[in-house]
């Protein structure tokens, strides 16, 4: 077999491995967001679920992603939060269907998005 045919069969081999996990197979940093078009219940919902299973408290009053105070926003976060610390696999990032993986830092001003 052909060096470069080995690799790409590596690397095929990897992602099946690894879940599809995106950070394994291009080397590109992932954050998860909440979809623009969710509605109200749906992003309350995932609020609710991340922050039952990681520490949320960077979104309480007083911590730096508080503002702005809204449910994309604080869902997002939380979101986020719990894809980081779940290890980054497109299923951390489902939330029946609410999510979107994406490439681009969604931190802003003092509000860092976590990546471990």
């Amino acid at each position: 077999m052909a060096p470069k045919a080995a690799l790409y069969l590596f690397l095929l081999l990897l992602s099946f491995t690894s879940g599809g996990n995106l950070l394994m197979v291009n080397g590109q940093k992932t954050w998860c967001v909440a979809k623009p078009s969710s509605d109200q219940a749906a992003l309350l919902a995932n609020i609710n679920y991340a922050c039952s299973q990681i520490d949320c408290r960077i979104l309480q009053k007083g911590y730096p992603c508080f503002y702005p105070d809204n449910l994309m926003n604080h869902a997002s976060i939380s979101m986020n939060l719990y894809y980081q610390a779940k290890g980054r696999n497109r299923w951390n990032c489902d939330f029946r269907n609410s999510a979107l993986i994406v490439t681009t830092d969604p931190s802003y001003s003092k509000c860092v998005y976590s990546y471990l």
